[in-house]
């Protein structure tokens, strides 16, 4: 018995993204729920499915603020903190898009003193995280973007009610993926977003990832500036 080698039909990245992308576009054409998003949205929904290849439950589930995507992008080129819940996130994001806009990621999961304020306050460590980074950030434009843990959720908005920071100046892409409080929070941030008209995408129910997330961002970033092509990439150089 024989073992022949195969190769795969297409082989190159940008080739291989672009036919998916066409071969996203083209499915969504059977899902009447496609129509009821603008086509800034219908990008993100794309990227999303892109990274899940789920059709449904990102259609089902998905959930943008009037006008989301363009005041984040408004957001981004004033240079906003991007506060994220895990340093996969951070890894994820590219470069070009973080450094032609100068934004900055902010995680502090890991630092000592998220360690120290966890404890002596009985919380999670993304808890302690976010409140010390939107303290730390206070008077700049913030992304909050959450793909892990739903308490990262609590803590941004308590602490940016407690502290008085300007919510014109904030917006929010929530993807917090798991069981315990998951729904509730995400419920909670919608409320928060909609009440005080701040922009916001965010996955409703259980699904979610920081792979999302990253999709998200990204999915914003090029609709600013659509740099794909023989000069960049996916906004890698």
């Amino acid at each position: 018995m024989s073992f022949t080698k195969e190769y795969p039909p297409i082989n190159i990245g940008a080739d291989i993204s672009v036919k998916s992308f066409e071969m996203i576009e083209e499915e969504l054409q059977h899902y009447p729920k496609a129509k009821e998003f603008d086509a800034n949205e219908i990008e993100v929904i794309s990227r999303l499915i892109h990274t899940s290849t789920c059709f449904e439950q990102v259609l089902e589930n998905i959930h943008f603020t009037p006008h989301a995507i363009p005041r984040i992008q408004e957001l981004l080129q004033r240079k906003a903190k991007i506060i994220v819940d895990v340093n996969m996130i951070k890894v994820g994001l590219s470069q070009f898009y973080l450094e032609t806009y100068g934004n900055e990621v902010i995680c502090y999961i890991n630092e000592p003193f998220t360690y120290e304020h966890a404890q002596k306050n009985q919380t999670t460590r993304s808890y302690a995280a976010v409140v010390e980074a939107i303290k730390r950030h206070r008077n700049e434009p913030m992304i909050l973007a959450c793909g892990n843990a739903p308490t990262f959720i609590y803590a941004a908005i308590n602490t940016l009610l407690e502290e008085g920071i300007d919510l014109k100046n904030v917006a929010f892409i929530l993807f917090p993926v798991g069981f315990v409080n998951v729904v509730e929070s995400k419920d909670y941030g919608k409320r928060f977003c909609e009440h005080f008209d701040i922009p916001a995408v965010l996955m409703k129910g259980r699904f979610g990832s920081s792979t999302m997330t990253v999709a998200t961002l990204h999915a914003t970033y090029k609709l600013i500036k659509d740099y794909d092509g023989t000069t960049h990439y996916n906004g890698k150089r």
